[in-house]
């Protein structure tokens, strides 16, 4: 009868969207833990919640044209996907990367809903982007497509309405020009955009936020086992914002991290990427705007594997950051086979269906994106307090309630998706939690 349910409900949602494969993915997910649960509770039959919660309020996608350094003109497809505001306004990033087109954007922006309800903030979940890629433009490249493409999205943003953050290919400098442009346009100083500079309106730890608290996360997931991260080793992915400060609070908490990643392959250190060496990445990927692979010339006793992701490595725990689906199901097959424990994931959807059945099959613990990454919209949240209230937290205030946010996220999954055996299956537990709080404030406001 379940099973009936679930494929009738997703063969709707397919021949609505059949065309967005990793939109379907996500709602797959979702539907195969909350269905079960939903038809255990008589407040929830024929509201068609699950639903109406996989339609967008709103999808919004605009033309931005701006001029290159050479003086021809460039066109790009921006978007703004408005999922869900029962909870409060519409909060997700930006993605600038030339991947980027509807289905992605609906993944993010469905992922969000749930992610930023586990939070406990009062914020809905949205997610945007174009399909422009920053690497290898000018500064000036960059400020002129960033103004462009606020001169159409501010009509549809607002501090009490929608308040974007950066995603990949979005970082402080993209920021600022998006405000500066939403600035003049509305006449305003608001927050309507988080992960602002610190002089104007930004928050302490914001940078930090996701890669810590995924590692936060990992870390009362293996507190339930009486561990931790002294002395284990740790596979990162990814070599941006996430990657870089969950490899610091692994290296802060005892771990020892042996790779780092990007598009063109891994870095793997069986030294360990220390404090100094994160320092020469930082300087690498922040600063630079280079490739990975150069960590090899500084760092001659590491290898650089074109091509490949870092999952065939041995650990005891992996913490992908770096994009959906990297790790497959072979991937997961490795790292089970190499005694890995621990899988928290710092980027949205990393690990494939196959890798997830994997994990569960071999009752590993394993964070979903939407509980374990949430720390950075959980800051955002915090950076939007701190500009309603005009002032800023201290830095050990921020990450203190960012620590708390993140254990209290896993207590939730954990009421939620204890089994009787005693395993914690978090994915189950994540998407019912945050199921519940947006279905009652839906539930609550009618059929709107």
């Amino acid at each position: 009868m379940e099973s009936k349910i679930i494929q009738d409900f997703m063969d709707e949602v397919k021949g609505r969207n059949g065309h967005e494969p990793e939109f379907l993915q996500a709602v797959q997910e979702v539907a195969e833990t909350v269905i079960p649960y939903i038809i255990t509770q008589d407040i929830y039959h024929g509201k068609n919640i699950l639903m109406r919660m996989v339609e967008p309020e709103r999808a919004i996608t605009f033309r931005v044209p701006w001029v290159d350094d050479q003086g021809e003109i460039q066109v790009n497809r921006g978007y703004r996907i408005q999922m869900n505001s029962a909870i409060g306004p519409y909060k997700g990033g930006l993605r600038f990367h030339p991947t980027v087109n509807m289905s992605i954007l609906k993944f993010l922006a469905f992922e969000q809903v749930f992610k930023n309800s586990l939070t406990t903030l009062p914020m809905g979940g949205g997610k945007g982007g174009a399909d422009f890629d920053p690497k290898g433009k000018s500064d000036n490249e960059i400020m002129r497509f960033c103004q462009s493409f606020m001169s159409e999205l501010h009509r549809h943003i607002g501090p009490n309405t929608d308040v974007p953050a950066g995603d990949i290919g979005v970082g402080g400098r993209e920021i600022g020009y998006l405000y500066g442009q939403y600035k003049k346009l509305k006449n305003e100083f608001t927050g309507v955009l988080t992960g602002k500079g610190m002089s104007w309106g930004g928050s302490l730890i914001r940078p930090e936020a996701t890669g810590y608290g995924n590692v936060y996360f990992a870390e009362n997931m293996l507190k339930t086992i009486n561990n931790s991260f002294e002395g284990k080793t740790v596979l990162v992915s990814g070599s941006g914002n996430v990657a870089q400060y969950a490899t610091e609070k692994a290296l802060q908490l005892g771990g020892k991290v042996v790779t780092m990643s990007d598009s063109s392959g891994y870095i793997f250190d069986e030294e360990g990427i220390d404090t100094e060496k994160l320092k020469f990445v930082m300087h690498l990927k922040n600063v630079k705007r280079a490739r990975i692979s150069e960590y090899v010339e500084q760092y001659p006793k590491a290898k650089f594997v074109a091509g490949a992701t870092p999952w065939h490595e041995k650990c005891d725990i992996a913490l992908p950051c770096a994009t959906q689906n990297e790790l497959d199901g072979d991937d997961a097959k490795m790292l089970l086979a190499n005694g890995c424990i621990c899988v928290s994931e710092g980027a949205n959807m990393p690990s494939t269906p196959e890798a997830i059945l994997a994990f569960h099959e071999a009752k590993i613990l394993f964070a979903p994106g939407k509980a374990s990454n949430a720390g950075g919209v959980a800051t955002s949240g915090l950076e939007m307090s701190q500009n309603s209230l005009r002032l800023n937290w201290t830095r050990e205030e921020v990450d203190a309630k960012l620590k708390q946010i993140m254990s209290n996220i896993h207590d939730k999954c954990i009421e939620f998706g204890r089994d009787d055996s005693g395993y914690i299956d978090y994915v189950k537990g994540a998407n019912i939690a945050g199921f519940v709080k947006v279905a009652d404030a839906m539930l609550a406001q009618g059929v709107v």
